[in-house]
C-alpha cells in the first residue's frame, strides 16, 4: 500500500512540474476549454434529463383485480 501511495505521489508531482512549465496563457487556455467541455456536459445532461421527464404520459386507470376478472376458461 505504501508502494501505490508513493507512486501516486511521484506521478501527481510530475504532473504538476509539466502544469507549472506551461507558460500561464496555455494554462489559460487548458482550464477555459476544459471548462467549457464540462459546461456543455452538463448543459447536456440537464436537457437529456428534461427531455425524458416532459414526455411522460401515464395513464392513471382503475386497478383491476387479476383474480377476480372474468377470463376464457381453461377447459
Amino acid at each position: 500500500m505504501k508502494k501505490l501511495r508513493a507512486n501516486m505521489d511521484r506521478y501527481f508531482n510530475k504532473l504538476d512540474e509539466h502544469w507549472r512549465a506551461l507558460p500561464v496563457g496555455k494554462q489559460r487556455q487548458y482550464t477555459l476549454r476544459f471548462f467549457v467541455g464540462y459546461l456543455l456536459l452538463t448543459a447536456g445532461v440537464i436537457g437529456k434529463v428534461y427531455y425524458d421527464t416532459s414526455s411522460n404520459d401515464m395513464a392513471i386507470e382503475h386497478i383491476e383485480n387479476p383474480v377476480l376478472k372474468k377470463s376464457e376458461s381453461p377447459a
